[in-house]
C-alpha cells in the first residue's frame, strides 16, 4: 500500500482533547547478552522493553499510519562487553522490511551492521531525545536508525521521498560528534559507520542514483511484478544499473553495500523468471557491482 502523504490533521471538536497518535514504527528488539559480565540479567529485559517503547511509541513525523502500515523492523543487539555497571559495548544488526503491493510478501529493504555501539543505560532510565541537541548516546543511536529506516522506506514509495528524514539523521550525526563515542565522525579509515551512511543518503550527489534505485526497484519493480512482469523486470534491471552508475564513481560506498546486502538474495530469486536476454544483461551488471556474490548471480542464468 502506498503510504499517504496527507492525513486528516483535525478531529471533530468533541474529540479535540484527545491526542492524535501517529506512530510510524513497529520494531522488535532482541538483545544477546551472553558475553556480558554481569549476574543482573534483568537489566537486559528492561533494556529491550525500554528500547521498543522508545522506537514504537514515539511520533517520528506528522504522518499517521495505521497499525498494519507501520514499518516493521528488527534490532538485534549483541552485547560484547560491559566494562562497568551501566556501560555497554555492542554490535547491532538493523533490518526493516517493506510490503509488496498485491501480495503477502515483505521485501527486506534495510540490512545494516553497526559494529560500534557504546552506550550507557541504567535501570528505569528515562529515554529522552531532542533532534536539535545531543542528550545521550543511546537515544541518539536509536533515533538515528529510526530516521534512516523511515527515509529509506519513503524513498521506496516516492522519488527521494525520504529527504526530511535523512536531514534529521544527518543532524543527529552532527550533534553527536561532540561526544567521544565511535561511529559519528568522518573517519577515513572507517567508511562503514553512521557518519558515512547519513552522508551518502543526504549530502552526496554521487549517491543520488542509489536513492533513485530504491524507488525504481520497489515501486516500479516489485510492486508491478504480478500485474506487469515485463515492465517490472525492466525497471529492476534499470535500478541495478543505477547502483552500478554510483559504484563506478565511488566504489564500495556504504550505501551501495547496504543496498546489495538487503537485495542480493531477492534479486537472484526474482530474476530467474525473467527473459534470458534481460537476465544476461542483469548478471553482467551484478557481477561488477557485487562480485562477492558471483555464484549467486550466475545461478540466475540457470533458471
Amino acid at each position: 500500500m502506498i503510504r499517504p502523504v496527507v492525513y486528516l490533521l483535525f478531529l471533530c471538536l468533541s474529540m479535540a482533547s484527545f491526542p492524535v497518535l501517529s506512530q510510524q514504527l513497529n520494531f522488535t528488539v532482541t538483545i544477546n547478552s551472553e558475553r556480558a559480565k554481569t549476574q543482573d540479567t534483568d537489566i537486559f529485559d528492561q533494556m529491550k522493553s525500554a528500547f521498543e517503547q522508545f522506537l514504537n511509541a514515539r511520533n517520528w513525523s506528522d504522518t499517521e499510519l495505521k497499525p498494519q502500515e507501520r514499518i516493521k523492523g528488527n534490532l538485534l543487539i549483541t552485547i560484547n562487553d560491559m566494562p562497568q555497571v551501566g556501560l555497554f559495548s555492542a554490535t547491532v544488526q538493523i533490518q526493516t522490511v517493506r510490503p509488496v503491493y498485491g501480495s503477502n510478501y515483505e521485501s527486506l529493504i534495510l540490512n545494516f551492521a553497526d559494529r560500534n555501539w557504546t552506550f550507557e543505560y541504567t535501570e528505569s532510565q528515562p529515554l529522552e531525545f531532542n533532534q536539535y541537541s545531543y542528550l545521550n548516546n543511546i537515544t541518539s543511536l536509536l533515533s538515528y536508525y529510526a530516521y534512516i529506516a523511515l527515509g529509506i522506506d519513503y524513498d521506496s514509495f516516492s522519488p527521494r521521498g525520504g529527504d526530511s528524514f535523512f536531514e534529521t539523521a544527518n543532524n543527529i550525526v552532527a550533534n553527536a560528534q561532540q561526544s567521544s563515542n565511535p561511529g559519528w565522525n568522518q573517519n577515513p579509515s572507517d567508511k562503514r559507520n553512521r557518519y558515512w551512511l547519513a552522508n551518502d543518503l543526504y549530502n552526496s550527489q554521487v549517491m543520488v542514483p542509489v536513492r533513485d534505485a530504491y524507488y525504481l526497484y520497489h515501486r516500479k519493480g516489485l510492486d508491478l511484478l504480478t500485474t506487469n512482469p515485463t515492465e517490472s523486470y525492466q525497471n529492476i534491471l534499470e535500478a541495478i544499473k543505477l547502483i552500478q552508475e554510483a559504484n563506478q564513481v565511488q566504489p564500495n560506498s556504504i550505501l551501495t553495500i547496504s543496498f546489495m546486502d538487503a537485495k542480493s538474495d531477492e534479486i537472484s530469486k526474482i530474476l530467474k523468471a525473467a527473459p534470458m536476454e534481460l537476465k544476461e544483461e542483469a548478471v553482467e551488471v551484478l557481477l561488477k557491482v557485487d562480485p562477492n556474490n558471483a555464484r549467486k548471480y550466475n545461478d540466475i542464468l540457470k533458471g
